[in-house]
């Protein structure tokens, strides 16, 4: 393990590590620590008692938050024909159009922060799984990414809407904002995304569902939250 700074080592002393927080204690506790000289991102990791490996109990989804991530605007694409066109231009797309999009990323071009793509062009986009899948872009209907309505889409990946996925340690990471929000935003944005993963839980999954709880900056270490205050 790599050994950690000065700063890290010095945030680690202002707290009691090994202590279960509230939610509002970690947030605050989050926003006291943060050291970085960039207003960093404050990011929920989840413990989960499901096996990613079974389909059944793959706990993914969406959810937008209600006060935004804050920072740099997503960049979205919209793979699309016919009047949908007209429908993600208007709705604040960055990037529209069909065969020239899919092209363009056949030939590497990835600067993009959000796919969205119409059922009928799926065909085509379906080409690009190599490519976009590995990167967490890949349109998916379970995401809202694949879909009829298009302006809806948009607006919300623009708004903040944050895709949530188990990973294959059954852990869960996603952003809530920035340690430049104040408490009470954060603590919206990350009540709002735990209560959306509370509901994901598959009917499969025996046991305690979550099993642990922590916020961190981007920078910073964990502060873990008391998983039964939460649910």
């Amino acid at each position: 393990m790599a050994k950690k700074g000065k700063k890290y080592r010095a945030a680690l002393e202002k707290y009691e590590s090994k202590k279960k927080h509230t939610l509002a204690e970690g947030i605050t506790t989050v926003k006291e620590i943060a050291f970085a000289k960039f207003d960093e991102t404050v990011e929920l990791t989840m413990w989960l008692g499901v096996d990613p490996r079974k389909a059944d109990q793959m706990v993914r989804g969406t959810v937008v938050l209600p006060n935004g991530l804050g920072g740099k605007e997503k960049f979205v694409v919209v793979i699309t024909q016919g009047e949908k066109v007209r429908e993600a231009e208007e709705a604040g797309a960055d990037m529209v159009g069909g065969d020239d999009i899919v092209d363009k990323i056949k030939g590497g071009w990835l600067e993009f922060d959000s796919l969205i793509a119409t059922p009928d062009m799926m065909g085509k986009v379906g080409q690009l799984g190599k490519i976009l899948g590995p990167r967490g872009l890949m349109p998916n209907p379970k995401t809202g990414t694949v879909t009829m309505d298009v302006k809806t889409a948009v607006q919300e990946t623009k708004a903040g809407k944050v895709e949530y996925r188990v990973d294959k340690t059954g852990v869960i990471h996603a952003p809530v904002g920035k340690v430049s929000f104040d408490a009470a935003k954060l603590t919206e944005n990350t009540k709002v995304l735990i209560d959306a993963v509370v509901k994901a839980k598959p009917s499969t999954s025996k046991g305690r569902y979550v099993k642990k709880v922590n916020l961190a900056a981007t920078m910073g270490p964990g502060v873990l939250l008391d998983e039964l205050t939460l649910v």
